[in-house]
């Protein structure tokens, strides 16, 4: 069913909207926005990338797992995708990936209906800290003696 929806009915509906979209304001003006979206929508999957990196270092950090961080990674790379498919249906779907709530939503219904689900044994109690002043940090180098320095 996936197969049929985006590799038949996504790209005629990317064909359509092309057209018509192109008949209204023109086929230069039509590939500029294309162009212009493309460029926008990067911008915004970047900067949402670097600060979901940042949230879920910090709730590893603490002993969280970061669940909503995993998810809207996944998000944004399926929204990198689509805003690099040149089309105005991908570009919208994948605007509306950007939006935390519209990912919250859509992380809600996977869940209902049982898609998306996550099991961890990763908790704070087994957690060590990075910065803990007990652990230290060295190297060390196994040194094998010859028989023939010996004697």
């Amino acid at each position: 069913m996936w197969f049929i929806i985006i590799f038949l009915i996504l790209p005629l509906a990317e064909i359509a909207t092309f057209i018509q979209v192109g008949e209204i304001i023109g086929t230069p003006s039509t590939l500029l926005m294309c162009l212009i979206t493309a460029v926008i929508g990067g911008y915004f999957v970047r900067q949402q990338g670097i600060q979901t990196l940042f949230k879920a270092q910090n709730h590893m950090r603490s002993g969280q797992m970061p669940v909503q961080e995993m998810f809207d990674g996944v998000c944004l790379i399926a929204t990198g995708a689509m805003m690099i498919t040149p089309g105005f249906v991908t570009d919208t779907i994948g605007f509306l990936l950007l939006i935390p709530a519209v990912r919250i939503i859509l992380k809600g219904f996977l869940v209902r209906t049982g898609r998306f689900s996550m099991h961890s044994n990763f908790s704070s109690s087994h957690h060590q800290s990075y910065e803990d002043s007990s652990v230290i940090d060295g190297d060390f180098e196994h040194i094998q003696e010859d028989d023939k320095q010996l004697k």
